[in-house]
């Protein structure tokens, strides 16, 4: 969970336009305060932030990069049409990756769907992936999660994607095509 909760509130302060007090920043990123005063002294002794002001968005998401070397695990399904799939369902989730940045900015390929679910709605996502499609290797990957990286997720063109930190960072992760994207959203950040 530590790892969780550092996540959290690096998602936070990359997301917020403006500096939170640490009291707002430890109850949008769902820690203590204590926890997050520890934690911030530590980004601050990396010269990463002045209190809960981000000094380089750019060397905070490298930091945040360096946090978690392990994948995420997940589940795999070819789905024919997912994006209206996921229109109609009434679970929870966020786009990341290919289809999330192509919704953001139209520069990959969407060749694979990969979203983020709540670890408890796993067993309804996969009802409904094996309904629509087939299960195993394919174009749909669903990414059981803390459920706070639904944090700052957008609405765009009837489909939720994940924040846009969020996708910088699973977009480094993938690398390749993947990387230079990452790259250009960040002059956005």
């Amino acid at each position: 969970m530590r790892g969780d909760k550092r996540e959290r509130i690096l998602r936070v302060l990359l997301s917020e336009e403006k500096p939170l007090s640490r009291l707002e920043l430890s109850k949008r990123a769902e820690c203590t305060r204590q926890w997050v005063i520890l934690f911030l002294r530590q980004l601050e002794k990396k010269n990463l932030i002045k209190g809960t002001n981000v000094l380089s968005g750019e060397k905070l998401l490298n930091y945040w990069l360096g946090l978690k070397k392990d994948k995420p695990k997940f589940k795999m399904y070819m789905v024919r049409d997912p994006l209206p799939v996921l229109k109609k369902s009434n679970l929870d989730y966020a786009l990341t990756t290919y289809q999330a940045e192509n919704l953001v900015q139209h520069y990959l390929f969407p060749s694979r769907t990969d979203l983020y679910v709540k670890q408890e709605d796993m067993e309804k996502w996969h009802g409904l992936m094996v309904k629509n499609g087939l299960y195993g290797s394919g174009n749909v990957r669903l990414i059981p999660y803390d459920k706070h990286v639904f944090y700052k997720r957008r609405k765009i063109n009837g489909l939720f994607a994940v924040s846009l930190p969020q996708l910088i960072i699973d977009l480094l992760k993938e690398g390749g095509p993947c990387g230079e994207a990452a790259e250009m959203l960040l002059k956005r950040l």
